[in-house]
């Protein structure tokens, strides 16, 4: 078999858009491994922070100030109290698949520094749109509280929000509001606090520790690209074998059969005896 017809513009083109789907496909591959690290990644920190024994202020304020992705879920034992008045609810936040609002609350440290703490999560309200119904009271005075670091989430900047709440856990958006230092880098979520209050925000979900699919999608990616090569491979094979018959075909020639010889007719017997009379002169 003969492949110069690949040569042509036609199979080029085609061999083109193979390589560029397959292209497209290693990275939608890759994309999806990215997100299995990244998912990975989170699990090993849950594993290895969420549970443990919680560590002094001064051993994780840099986390604090600057925010670490490794340290996300360290457990972190605070002393100080609530500035309530500072604050704040942010919108749209989700719990368990339920739409809600989450509870940021300024604190102050024994030190004198400040830092945010998530209370927790409150459902949508009734009684006023884009309100919860009600917001519980911190416990006030000095109080003791556990808490886990969370990184400060980016500004969304086509978002709005009323007075009084947050489009997004943005702490240097938040700081801006306040007359006081903040720490920016990273906010606490309540573990637990006490003395404890009569009525608190709902804990927020536990971080899922499911790897979830996403070697699989990129498995199957990666096996798409594989397979556009395989069917340019199998179509140009194809195109092969129909060219050759083709050729085998136009270059058939009809093989003129020999003519035969005339047969000749057999005399009868008075004709012969007629030859032979006149061979003797008779």
């Amino acid at each position: 078999m003969t492949y110069r017809f690949l040569l042509t513009r036609r199979w080029l083109g085609l061999l083109v858009l193979a390589a560029l789907f397959a292209a497209a496909c290693v990275g939608l591959g890759k994309w999806q491994m990215d997100r299995r690290n990244q998912a990975v990644a989170e699990i090993r920190r849950v594993q290895q922070n969420y549970d443990q024994s919680p560590v002094t202020f001064d051993a994780a304020r840099k986390y604090f100030e600057i925010s670490n992705p490794d340290a996300k879920w360290t457990t972190v034992s605070v002393l100080g109290r609530y500035l309530v008045a500072d604050q704040r609810i942010v919108r749209n936040r989700p719990n368990n698949s339920a739409p809600g609002y989450e509870v940021l609350v300024p604190f102050r440290l024994a030190s004198g520094e400040t830092i945010v703490i998530n209370r927790g999560w409150l459902p949508i309200g009734n009684s006023r749109p884009g309100h919860p119904d009600t917001v519980p009271e911190p416990p006030a005075g000095n109080i003791s509280a556990i808490i886990r670091i969370k990184s400060s989430e980016p500004e969304l900047a086509n978002r709005s929000a009323p007075d009084g709440q947050l489009a997004s856990i943005d702490l240097s958006g938040y700081a801006r509001q306040l007359d006081y230092p903040l720490l920016t880098g990273s906010y606490g979520l309540m573990a637990s606090e006490s003395p404890q209050p009569a009525a608190a925000p709902q804990q927020l979900a536990l971080p899922s520790v499911q790897e979830g699919s996403n070697l699989s999608y990129a498995m199957q990616w990666i096996t798409f690209g594989v397979l556009a090569f395989v069917g340019f491979g199998y179509t140009a094979r194809q195109q092969a074998r129909i060219n050759r018959e083709e050729r085998e075909l136009s270059g058939t020639e009809t093989i003129p059969q020999p003519r035969r010889a005339p047969r000749r007719k057999r005399r009868r017997s008075d004709d012969e005896e007629d030859a032979l009379l006149d061979a003797m002169g008779l």
